[in-house]
Order: C-alpha cells, then sequence, then structure tokens
C-alpha cells in the first residue's frame, strides 16, 4: 500500500501555471509558436541539466508558455517608470480592495490576493517596510532577496492589473491613508505567526472593522494551522515526531489557482523608497535566482533528484538538497505547493515515495518551528525550556569574531562560516555543527550565534532561524540533549571524507593528506611543510580544546527544577 494516501494531481496542477482563461481561439493562432518555442526550451534543459524527465519539465514549459501571464516580463509596469496613468471617473469612485503583501511574495496560491481579485473590484497592493520598534527588521542578506523579490512581484502584479505600492512606517497608519485616499473598503492580507506581528494585525484588523471596513486574513504560508493542530489534551506538541504522525493524518489544502491576466483598472503608484540593504550583500546577486518563478523552477530541478535525497542530504559537498529555503521564507513559493508537488512527483516516481515522505518531513519541520513561534513568547529572545534561562554563558569577542570569520581551527566549522558569508547559504548539517561549536565547545550565547545567522542568511526566517539554534543548544522542544555535542573533527571525516567542501571553501589547507584535513593540528610538521601550511599563519591553531571545552560545557548546565508532587 502506498505511503502517500490518494493518487495526487499532475505536476502542472500543484503548480498552478495552467491558466484557465486561455481560449481555443487564441491557442489556435500561437500553436506554432508554443510548440517551436517548448521544443527549443526543452533541448536547452536536457543538454544543460540532464538527466531531466521532459516530460515534468515541458507540462511546465507549456504552462508558462500558454499562460502568458508573466511572458513579457517586462520592466515598464509602473512601479520605477515615473508618472501614474490618470485614472478615469469611474474608477475613483468605484471602491477597491487593498492586499498586503508581507512573506508572500507570489501570486500563485495566494489566498488573500485571490479572494480580492473574486470580488471583482479593483485591487490594489501594498507592501510596508514596517518600523514599528517591535518587530525584528530583516538583516543585511534577507533585505537584499526582499528588494529582488519586491521587483519580481511587482512585475507578476502588473500583469494581473494589480499595483503595488511600496511604503515605509507603521503598518496601521498607512493602511487607513490608503483606505481614506484609494476609496478601499476591504483589506486582505496572509497571516503572521510572530507575537509582535499578530498583535500589530489585530489591532489593525479592529480598527478596520470599527470604520466598516472589511477586514481578513488567510493561511499562506503553513501546512496546517498552529490552533488546528493540538494534542489530545488540546495543547501544543512539544515533541516532532507526533507532530509529523499527527500532520500527516490532515488533509492538506489544494493550491490555489494562480490569477488570470488582466488590463489595470487602476494604476495609482506609490514607492517611498527601495529596500536599503549592505553593499556587501551585492556578491550575492551572481549566485541566486530570486522571485516566484525562480522558485517554481528550483522545485521542479530538485524533484528531478529527490531520489537521492535521503541517502546524500547530509554531506555538503553534494548538492542534493532543495535549496527552497529561501524562496519559502519570503513566500515565493508555498508550502502547499512544494507538498502537493512532491506528492505528485512521488505517485509517478514510486521509487522515489520514502526520500519524499524524508523531504516532506523537513517541510513538516518548518511548520513545527512556526508553531513554537505562535504558541510562546519570542522565541528569538526566550529559551523555550525555561531553565536554560539560567545559563551562564561566556562573554569572549575574540572566539566569537574568530567563529564568525571561520578562522577556528576546526575546518568543517570554517568552511561553513565562509560559505555563509559569501553566499548567504550554509548546508543545513553543517549549520548544526557551527551551532553546537558556538553554544557548546564555545559557551557562547546562542543568541549571538542566532544574530549573526540572522544577518548573513538569506533564509534567515523569523521561525526557523531561531527554532533550529535552540534546538542544537539544548534550549528548545524536543530539542538535541544538552551533553550531545557535535565533534567536528569526527563530523567533517564523516560527512566530507574526500574533502572537497573543506576544499572549496578553506583551500589554504588543500594541500593536505586526507587523514589530517580535518585535524591539521595533528599533522607532523613534514607534512604539514610539504602541504605549505603553517598553524597560526596560513591557517588558525584551533581556538579551543574539544574535549575540555565538552567538560566545560556538561558542567555548565543549569538543572532542572525539581517537580513537587503535591
Amino acid at each position: 500500500m502506498s505511503l502517500l494516501g490518494p493518487p495526487a494531481a499532475s505536476s502542472h496542477e500543484f503548480l498552478n501555471l495552467a491558466h484557465d482563461h486561455v481560449n481555443g481561439a487564441w491557442l489556435g493562432q500561437r500553436r506554432k509558436i508554443v510548440c517551436c518555442a517548448l521544443a527549443a526550451k526543452c533541448f536547452f534543459i536536457k543538454f544543460c541539466f540532464a538527466p531531466i524527465q521532459i516530460d515534468l519539465i515541458s507540462v511546465f514549459l507549456i504552462a508558462r508558455l500558454i499562460g502568458g501571464s508573466k511572458a513579457s516580463r517586462r520592466r515598464d509596469d509602473g512601479l520605477h517608470s515615473g508618472a501614474p496613468t490618470t485614472r478615469t471617473e469611474d474608477a475613483l469612485t468605484q471602491k477597491s480592495v487593498l492586499v498586503w503583501f508581507r512573506s508572500d511574495l507570489r501570486t500563485s496560491d495566494n489566498p488573500a490576493l485571490e479572494a480580492a481579485l473574486a470580488t471583482g473590484k479593483p485591487v490594489l497592493a501594498i507592501y510596508i517596510h514596517e518600523t514599528d520598534a517591535a518587530l525584528r527588521r530583516p538583516g543585511g542578506a534577507s533585505s537584499w532577496w526582499l528588494e529582488k523579490s519586491l521587483d519580481g512581484l511587482a512585475l507578476s502584479l502588473g500583469d494581473i492589473g494589480v499595483p503595488l505600492n511600496l511604503r515605509e512606517g507603521q503598518a496601521g497608519e498607512l493602511i487607513a491613508q490608503m483606505v481614506q485616499e484609494d476609496g478601499v473598503d476591504a483589506v486582505y492580507w496572509n497571516r503572521r505567526y510572530d507575537p509582535a506581528g499578530r498583535a500589530i494585525d489585530a489591532r489593525i484588523k479592529s480598527a478596520l472593522r470599527d470604520g466598516d471596513v472589511e477586514a481578513q486574513s488567510f493561511n499562506a504560508a503553513l501546512l496546517v494551522e498552529p490552533w488546528d493542530l493540538l494534542t489530545g489534551q488540546n495543547k501544543p506538541y512539544a515533541v516532532f515526531t507526533p507532530f509529523w504522525n499527527a500532520l500527516r493524518k490532515k488533509p492538506i489544502a489544494r493550491p490555489g489557482p494562480a490569477p488570470a491576466a488582466r488590463p489595470a483598472r487602476l494604476n495609482r503608484q506609490k514607492s517611498d523608497r527601495s529596500v536599503a540593504f549592505p553593499k556587501w550583500t551585492t556578491k550575492l546577486e551572481p549566485l541566486w535566482e530570486v522571485g516566484e518563478r525562480a522558485a517554481q523552477d528550483r522545485l521542479i530541478l530538485f524533484l528531478d533528484t529527490v531520489g537521492g535525497y535521503d541517502a546524500s542530504r547530509d554531506f555538503p559537498a553534494r548538492a542534493a538538497t532543495s535549496q527552497l529555503s529561501p524562496h519559502l521564507r519570503f513566500g515565493e513559493i508555498g508550502p502547499r505547493q512544494v507538498w502537493h508537488g512532491a506528492m505528485a512527483h512521488a505517485h509517478r516516481h514510486p521509487g522515489c515515495q520514502g526520500a519524499v515522505m524524508k523531504f516532506l518531513s523537513e517541510l513538516a519541520w518548518r511548520d513545527f518551528n512556526y508553531h513554537q513561534l505562535f504558541h510562546r513568547d519570542d522565541i528569538s529572545r526566550h529559551p523555550m525550556q525555561p531553565h536554560f534561562a539560567a545559563m551562564a554563558w561566556r562573554r569572549d569577542p575574540g572566539a566569537f569574531e574568530a567563529w564568525c570569520r571561520g578562522r577556528t581551527g576546526y575546518p568543517i566549522i570554517d568552511a561553513g562560516m565562509r560559505e555563509l558569508w559569501q553566499t548567504g547559504y550554509m548546508h543545513n548539517r553543517v549549520r548544526m555543527l557551527a551551532a553546537s561549536f558556538l553554544a557548546k565547545n564555545l559557551l557562547l550565547d546562542w543568541r549571538q550565534g542566532e544574530e549573526w545567522f540572522w544577518d548573513c542568511l538569506v533564509d534567515a526566517d523569523p521561525a526557523s532561524n531561531p527554532g533550529n539554534w535552540q534546538w542544537v543548544s539544548g534550549s528548545g522542544l524536543d530539542a538535541a540533549p544538552w551533553f550531545r555535542i557535535f565533534n567536528p573533527v569526527l563530523q567533517g571525516e564523516r560527512f566530507d571524507p574526500a574533502g572537497a567542501y573543506v576544499h572549496r571553501w578553506v583551500p589554504e589547507i588543500a594541500g593536505l593528506p586526507d587523514e589530517f584535513l580535518h585535524r591539521p593540528f595533528e599533522a607532523p610538521s613534514g607534512v604539514l611543510e610539504a602541504s605549505g601550511v603553517v598553524l597560526g599563519h596560513s591557517y588558525p591553531h584551533p581556538i579551543v580544546n574539544l574535549p575540555a571545552s565538552r567538560r566545560r560545557a556538561l558542567d555548565a548546565l543549569p538543572r532542572r527544577p525539581a517537580v513537587v508532587k503535591e
């Protein structure tokens, strides 16, 4: 019996790329062009990415070419092109609907946008760079990604006649201003789950309704809402395995449709500014494809190789993971699209079922972190296990800087930290090793590391980033026990045995034999000299002794408070 339940829809349905608005007459006129373009694109993809299943890619390309909603990718959508189009008298008197975008920067499977378009009224969109002090501002790499993603969103919305306004300030004030100036009688948005964001949203929703303006929120970010997945005692899950088992029994909603192209009915767009991001993030430009289309491409290409996911995902030198995390973080693709896309692939390729379910369990782990974010205090600041608040963390600015710069003397740690700085990304296995090294071997506050990741990661997620840091450091729910301290030498030898990952990111020790690559401090002087390695000069001595630091960490753990039985 299949592990995957009833048959899933075809691959083009889960991506919502087949547009129902295309009519037969138009197809008749365009058939030759579509076929020629499809043949050329399929040949290119097969040549460049072989082996790729052309049936899956073909469906994707046909939907794109026939759908037409994004084919032109024109840059004259009005966001950056000068004076707005004059509105007609009818448009001035007609009520409109406002869609407030946040971490849902896509047009397909976007419930708030879908609901707004279904009203038949003119639709406006807004993205607000919120200045409320209670909210966590995005880091440098995330800000870079955000600007690129908003550019793509503006194009996609322009294709369906929806102008995107970029504003900066207090969300409540700016939304009230648009309600007043643009005749808005309904405001829709997709939910966020952090405590501060929810409080702001509740105040805005209340104020809108008090002013006779409809306000509705929707789920675009999670497989299952936090209040819809509780234990038998009606409490939030604190352990992942029963959470995952319960989630698998829930019906995961089908992704919503992609909107049809339509002419603009309002084209009044405002932009306070572009996203501010630090100059160091410009190096990310050639490394990443950003936006909804890039996210869909990434999913399809990953599914073609998903069969090797379970066996290869822990090896950082192998291109075995999906790298969908930044796209999910900004909502360029939704988890329901990923879920049903993977399910559809598994039904078509039964040999991949085990790998697909392992991949989907990782997607469910993302939901698990969001459920913790929803049900608890700010998890980026407060340990989920309260006794960890008494941890006596060390203060060592020199050790922290060495960790940030990838100069710890442990090659797998240094490789990961350099990958992070150069690419805005780090392989998941190495993230665990780097986090364990900081919190346990260096005994530095995990919040320091979480902040550094928040600034440097393109996928810095408000739930996953602190949730995963708490998992590694022992203070999270269902966390790795405090005594589980990853040994970076043994982990490097196990998951980078030939040193391909270390060779790439720590080239100054690439000449070392494999037996010393992850432990250069044990190499004889003759081997170091022959390899061109001078410890303390070309590569640092270890900044901490592993056995001694392990003992120190175990001694530092605060005891749990005794449970008093009445």
